[in-house]
Parts: structure tokens; C-alpha cells; sequence
């Protein structure tokens, strides 16, 4: 793929937060040690990621809106074009020392997806997706995964956790979709379960409760990537809704089909 100027700048700003990201945990193993915990260290440090995100993407595309994850909404005076951008999917993950964490920059055009960035500085695999011109990781072409059968497939999903989520509907979506799959797992962070559907390495995801910033970036990842995203209802935003599916046309109707069937 050769990057456009918008990809460019997309790509230049997850890159400079990412760096800073990248210091930050090299940080977190000797706080754990400490009494505060490195909760307060980790809050910051997602904070002026965001912050980074905003500096370079206004400087390039002035005008333009911004949904981020710590800062909410920013108005701009131009207001087809809005970025939604998630500066650490994957908190938890970067709060333990678990390098499985990203940067998830996503381009809205009045309601259309038209580019996406996720990056993850861990381990510098760097996500890329244009309308209408393809995904890619690390400049290699990315296809959904061919299997047709969810009892061969690995399946990611979304997990409540305290404070947050349906914990009852969770054990019955989850009692319902262990036995027919290969596999199941719950890696924490929305942005990379999206982009490794994408890339083949899963061959589904299903998760409730997200944000707009979660979701963007990886959900055109997704379709650029040939597969299917949806709400739980197979044809609505999960933007607006919160609830995602996705796969392969062929899993992500398998997967529907378990999911509606849990009371």
C-alpha cells in the first residue's frame, strides 16, 4: 500500500504517542511495587497520549472535530470530518505491564468510515485501513480467515468486569458459545480483537458495552479486510449501539445466530 497524506498523518501521530507510550511502560514494573499503585501513573500517561494525538491531527487536518476517549468531544469548524480516537485500549492490559495495548485513531466522514490507525507500540505492529483501499499490517495485505465452521474457529469476546456489564447475560451468551467453538478468549483490548479478526488470527469477536473509540478504526479494518461487522441485530451500527459482531460473512451470521438465541 502506499500511504496517502492522510494515512501519513495518522500514522505520524499514533507513532509519536506510541513512543511515549512505549516509555511510560517501561515504567509500570517498578511501580508496582510501590503503595499508590501505578493506577494515578498510568491515568496520566493515557491523558498526554491523548493530548500528543490531538496536538499533531489538529496541525494537520485544522478543523477537523475529535472524539477521544479522556478528553470527549472537541468541535471544530469543520463538521463532516471527526476523528475518533482511543489514546490506550487496553488500560488494564497497560496497567499489569501486558503488552497488549494500542492506539486506535479512526477518521469519520459525515457517517462513513474513511480511515483507520491501530497501533499497538508494544510490539510495532501497525494497522492500517483506507475506504476502498485495502487493510494492512506492516505494509502486508490483510484478508479475513476462510473457515466456515465456528466448531474450528477461535472466537474472541468481551468479559464484564466490576463496575461495568451484563454479568448474568455474559454467562449465558458465553455457556451458549463454548461448546460450538474451538476456542474462545478475551485478550482486553477491543481495537486489537477488531484488527486480528482483520488479519486472519481470529476468526471472530463479539463484545457489548464499547465506545465509538474502540470500534472505528477496526470496524473498516474489518470490511476493508472482506469481512462483516455489525450490532447484535446484523444490521446496525455498532457505533451507536455499543455491541459488536463480526467475522467472515459466513461466521459473523454463525455467531449472530448463537447470540440472538440466548434469552
Amino acid at each position: 500500500m502506499i500511504p496517502s497524506a492522510l494515512i501519513n498523518v495518522m500514522v505520524k501521530a499514533a507513532r509519536r504517542a506510541g513512543r511515549s507510550l512505549k516509555r511510560d511502560l517501561g515504567e509500570i514494573e517498578n511501580l508496582q511495587v510501590s503503595m499508590k499503585g501505578p493506577a494515578n501513573f498510568v491515568s496520566a500517561a493515557d491523558k498526554r497520549a491523548e493530548e500528543m494525538l490531538y496536538d499533531d491531527l489538529a496541525k494537520a487536518r485544522p478543523g477537523y472535530g475529535f472524539l477521544g476517549e479522556e478528553g470527549g468531544a472537541r468541535e471544530g469548524t469543520d463538521k463532516s470530518h471527526t476523528w475518533i480516537v482511543d489514546p490506550l485500549d487496553g488500560t488494564t492490559n497497560f496497567l499489569h505491564g501486558i503488552p497488549q495495548f494500542a492506539i486506535s485513531i479512526g477518521l469519520l466522514r459525515e457517517d462513513t468510515l474513511i480511515a483507520g490507525v491501530i497501533y499497538n507500540p508494544a510490539n510495532d505492529e501497525l494497522y492500517v485501513t483506507e475506504r476502498g483501499k485495502g487493510a494492512f499490517l506492516n505494509d502486508q495485505r490483510l484478508r479475513v480467515a476462510g473457515r466456515k465452521q465456528l466448531n474450528e474457529s477461535v472466537i474472541a469476546c468481551g468479559l464484564p468486569h466490576i463496575g461495568r456489564g451484563n454479568l448474568g447475560l455474559a454467562h449465558r451468551e458465553l455457556g451458549a458459545m463454548m461448546p460450538k467453538v474451538a476456542g474462545l478468549r478475551r485478550f482486553g483490548a477491543a481495537s486489537l480483537d477488531l484488527a486480528g479478526v482483520a488479519a486472519g488470527r481470529l476468526d471472530g469477536y463479539w463484545e457489548r458495552d464499547l465506545q465509538p473509540w474502540d470500534l472505528a478504526a477496526g470496524m473498516l479494518m474489518i470490511r476493508e479486510a472482506g469481512g462483516k461487522v455489525s450490532g447484535m441485530q446484523g444490521s446496525d451500527d455498532p457505533l451507536k449501539t455499543g455491541d459488536v459482531v463480526c467475522g467472515n460473512e459466513t461466521i459473523h451470521r454463525e455467531l449472530l445466530k448463537v447470540l440472538k438465541a440466548v434469552p
